[in-house]
């Protein structure tokens, strides 16, 4: 489900009718990877791996990412569509997604992201007390709990 190879900077394109379309909306420069759920996910929580799996299917199944006091190490991105338990959930795990779930206090863009205490599948500003490294950075203020964030992900085929 993910292209990492492709590079494609223009801004429009047209299509065949002579519609002219957004090309980084088409594109999105984002590697998406579908997991097994393992509860309710709902479209932009933030996910992570479920250790509570057995062996392999400890990375790849998936829960709402929990709060953790120091940030949540086990996140591996942002869910794109809804996810039951025992269904499917498609996760952003690096690359830019909008309308993620971020706490109202991220009143910036260009803040470190990481899942605390704050609240389950909600990412919020890095703070000292936070060991976990960061899971994303903002691209804008967050408004009503929601902001367009980019993906860290992790190694070269996140």
């Amino acid at each position: 489900m993910g292209r990492s190879g492709l590079s494609y900077l223009e801004k429009t394109s047209q299509d065949v009718f002579g519609t002219t379309i957004d090309t980084p909306a088409a594109l999105d420069r984002r590697t998406v990877k579908r997991f097994h759920a393992n509860g309710a996910i709902t479209i932009g929580d933030w996910v992570s791996l479920d250790v509570a799996q057995t062996h392999s299917a400890r990375v790849i199944t998936v829960i709402e990412a929990a709060a953790v006091a120091t940030g949540n190490p086990l996140v591996v991105g942002v869910a794109i569509t809804t996810g039951v338990a025992g269904g499917f959930v498609d996760v952003v795990t690096r690359g830019y997604v909008e309308g993620a779930s971020v706490a109202n206090a991220v009143n910036a863009s260009g803040l470190a992201l990481v899942v605390d205490g704050t609240a389950a599948g909600q990412a919020v500003a890095i703070v000292a007390a936070d060991i976990a490294p960061p899971c994303g950075v903002s691209l804008e203020a967050a408004a009503g709990n929601l902001a367009d964030v980019f993906v860290y992900g992790l190694g070269s085929d996140s």
